[in-house]
């Protein structure tokens, strides 16, 4: 790993750099560098199984930066609440949010150490604007909604981010009341983003097969297309419904015509 921050940091200490960790892996396919060399082999044993893997952490960041772009341009949306946040890299939500809305404010949550030390990269807010940073667990909706009203006002509307963290909850009931649970605390006019890896490729069933069962780490579970559109039960979702993170309004799209990938999500609006 490059740029490893001091040994007496608080935050290093509380590593473990001998199991992978989901934010790291991701970050090395996203051409990172806060990774270790656990981290980067349990990445090359999923890529040597199914190669695409590099094509779902691109274009799934790319879902990201067009739906924080439409709720900040189009929907009106200046307060983000950013779940399983993962490493800095391009195009964090504060970054995107704020060119457009420089007086948005997003609050960022993530379990892992290793963010905690770099939460600075995403600290950086415009001065009308305001972030924040918690190290919690999504599992604690409870703990997340009563820290992030430090710098959110949840009497307005807010967007609720779930970008790619379901997976890591393997029991699919807990899965859904977590989102329930934040959900509720938000008022109408809020928005629910969220994706998650797919069971549609087989290779990619397998690739995370054998992660969960050599790593170490906690086990991601892919879900039906079905399964996450029933995370929006109860929401007004937008075109084009859930798909493929690739085809999600992707006239942008940076890296040409989209193909499917085994990553699913949508949008949808608070009624």
């Amino acid at each position: 790993m490059s740029d490893t921050p001091p040994a007496d940091d608080p935050g290093v200490r509380r590593i473990d750099s001998s199991v992978p960790h989901s934010a790291r892996v991701w970050n090395y396919f996203l051409g990172g560098k806060d990774h270790y060399p656990v981290d980067r082999e349990a990445g090359e044993r999923i890529r040597a199984v199914f190669p695409g893997m590099v094509d779902i952490t691109r274009q799934s960041r790319q879902m990201l930066v067009r739906t924080v772009g439409y709720l900040a341009r189009e929907a009106g949306i200046r307060q983000f609440l950013d779940i399983g946040t993962g490493l800095p890299t391009v195009d964090n939500t504060h970054e995107v949010a704020q060119r457009l809305a420089p007086e948005s404010r997003i609050v960022y949550v993530d379990n892992d150490p290793l963010v905690l030390v770099h939460a600075e990269a995403l600290l950086t807010s415009t001065p009308e604007g305001a972030t924040d940073y918690i190290e919690a667990d999504v599992r604690d909706p409870g703990r997340i909604l009563r820290e992030a009203a430090g710098t959110l006002d949840f009497t307005r509307p807010t967007a609720l981010m779930l970008m790619g963290i379901l997976g890591l909850v393997a029991d699919y009931d807990e899965a859904r009341d977590i989102v329930r649970r934040l959900l509720d605390a938000l008022p109408s006019g809020s928005y629910l983003a969220l994706y998650d890896g797919s069971d549609t490729d087989p290779a990619y069933v397998k690739a995370l097969g054998g992660y969960n069962a050599g790593s170490g780490a906690t086990p991601y579970t892919p879900r039906s297309p079905e399964l996450i559109r029933g995370y929006f039960d109860g929401l007004e979702l937008l075109d084009p419904g859930i798909v493929s993170v690739s085809r999600w309004r992707a006239e942008d799209n940076p890296w040409g015509e989209p193909r499917e990938v085994a990553c699913f999500g949508g949008l949808a609006r608070k009624p």
